[in-house]
């Protein structure tokens, strides 16, 4: 088929490089025929197709008419068609038609316009997970815009409980400087209790307490309709898109050092699409016609009643915070905010740490167990001084001194023991009272007059006889000495040159 496109090539080749029809018809794959056919012809004429009529050809005008006045499905058009006309023809040509000829039918919006100071719009998003020591936490990020002016805020956070829903609130106030006359949102718990079909939201009283400390009216959009804060569902795709797209997160303090790093220099300083203006110049137009903050910040944190066990411990959120050893099994109230737990007993704050969101954590406070192991050293070392004391009654002379004069007394209590067990207490006492009177005062001294003592001492022993008394009673023969004494002869025919005079004066006596 020659189309518009070719038949304009055909005469450009013809006309302008001056080819034959044969070497156009070569050159385009064509048939020389149809290239000097179409060179007669002056302008280009389409080709009319002869259009086939169809069983559907007398019903096109009412099914056209029925699509205009109701998106009816392609059944209940042929079931329709059947029934009330006698339709006999096929599914797929009707179906084929429907989709020809039915009307697109888009949803419009008005654009909302928003006075300076008058509403800010706010929304949760979500953006994978991050790993908190051995649990893994979804990633949550809180977004805040202004209608007028389009300044955007940022914060993310490790949960979207009511605690961290109203200080996201909260930061974003601060970060403002002041507060709009209404908050939007839609239907999250946080906020709304219920939504009933046909009535007003029930909100959270918390939150409405929270707004009343603001002095913001809370407006929930109908249930499916996000275009009522479209300003803050676009701002949620360009944090996506613009901001964590490629991002490396490390930590959650990081992300949100970076998150304030990109508002102040890229978010806020562009040339918004729809206004044409930056956020942050129009804030300033802005600004002035907003809500002054309260004095003091609304307390957002959650609070619950706990009991410490008697490890001083209080459980939250699977992981379990130290309390001081004197609160121990005491029932106590436990404030919990986005980044701290605070414990309390009769309103007195008795411990602060920093919040975990990680699993099965013990998170200590040293100094709520030292005083407990002071005052256990404490009872251990009067334990021992007692049992020093009971050696002697000059035991608590012996004590003085050496408290007075040794640096640590306590380690030289515990050698005196040790030796009680080794030398026993009656033989200590003894050393004890001797090392008093010669004013020798410490362990060492004391051990040493113990070795020397036990150097003197005589050995003695016990004869333990292994088998009866009549071992004693046995009768030995007299020793036969005879063959040790000299014969006569001996000493006669003995040479006296040969004999030392020292052995000869022993044979003589």
């Amino acid at each position: 088929m020659i189309t518009f496109d070719l038949f304009h090539r055909i005469h450009h080749l013809h006309e302008q490089e001056l080819l034959s029809a044969e070497a156009i018809a070569e050159h385009l794959t064509l048939n020389a025929k149809t290239v000097r056919k179409w060179l007669g012809k002056e302008r280009f004429e389409p080709i009319k197709m002869e259009q086939r009529s169809s069983m559907l050809d007398p019903y096109k005008d009412m099914i056209l008419a029925w699509l205009e006045h109701h998106p009816y499905s392609g059944a209940q058009i042929l079931r329709r068609l059947q029934r009330d006309h006698g339709y006999t023809g096929g599914k797929s040509i009707l179906n084929d038609y429907i989709a020809l000829v039915r009307p697109i039918r888009h949803k419009a919006f008005l654009k909302l316009a928003f006075e300076p100071g008058d509403c800010v719009q706010i929304d949760w998003g979500t953006h994978g997970s991050i790993q908190i020591g051995s649990a893994t936490r979804k990633l949550h990020y809180f977004a805040a815009v202004l209608c007028h002016s389009r300044l955007l805020y940022v914060e993310f956070f490790l949960s979207q409980s009511m605690e961290c829903f109203l200080a996201a609130h909260r930061h974003a106030f601060e970060f403002f400087g002041a507060s709009t006359r209404r908050v939007m949102h839609d239907n999250l718990k946080s906020a709304v209790l219920e939504r009933p079909v046909g009535e007003a939201p029930r909100f959270n009283p918390r939150y409405l307490d929270f707004a009343a400390h603001y002095g913001f009216k809370p407006v929930a959009c109908n249930v499916a309709r996000g275009n009522e804060k479209g300003r803050v569902e676009n701002a949620i795709g360009y944090v996506q898109k613009n901001f964590l797209n490629g991002l490396e997160i490390s930590s959650l303090a990081a992300l949100n050092i970076e998150a304030r790093r990109w508002m102040d220099q890229t978010a806020n300083v562009r040339d918004h699409r729809e206004s044409g203006r930056r956020p942050c110049d129009l804030f300033l137009e802005e600004k002035p016609r907003m809500q002054p903050l309260p004095l003091l910040p609304y307390d957002i944190s959650q609070t619950r009643r706990v009991r410490a066990s008697n490890r001083c411990q209080a459980s939250f959120e699977a992981n379990r915070y130290s309390v001081p050893f004197e609160h121990a099994g005491a029932m106590l109230e436990l404030r919990a905010d986005p980044d701290t737990v605070t414990l309390y007993r009769n309103h007195k704050q008795i411990a602060q740490h920093p919040r975990s969101y990680g699993r099965a954590q013990e998170i200590n406070n040293p100094d709520h167990t030292s005083e407990l192991l002071k005052e256990r050293r404490r009872g251990e070392s009067a334990a021992l001084l007692a049992r020093l004391l009971a050696l002697s009654p000059k035991a608590e002379a012996y004590c003085a001194l050496l408290q007075e004069r040794t640096v640590n007394s306590g380690a030289h209590i515990r050698r005196i023991l040790m030796l009680c067990d080794i030398h026993g207490r009656n033989t200590v006492a003894a050393a004890l009272e001797e090392a008093l009177e010669l004013g020798a005062i410490g362990s060492d001294y004391l051990r040493n007059l113990l070795e020397h003592r036990q150097t003197l001492a005589p050995l003695t022993g016990t004869l333990h006889l292994t088998r009866g008394a009549e071992l004693l009673e046995i009768d030995l023969p007299a020793p036969d000495c005879s063959r040790y004494q000299p014969e006569p002869s001996d000493i006669t025919t003995a040479n006296p040159a040969n004999i030392s005079p020292l052995i000869a004066n022993e044979i003589i006596q």
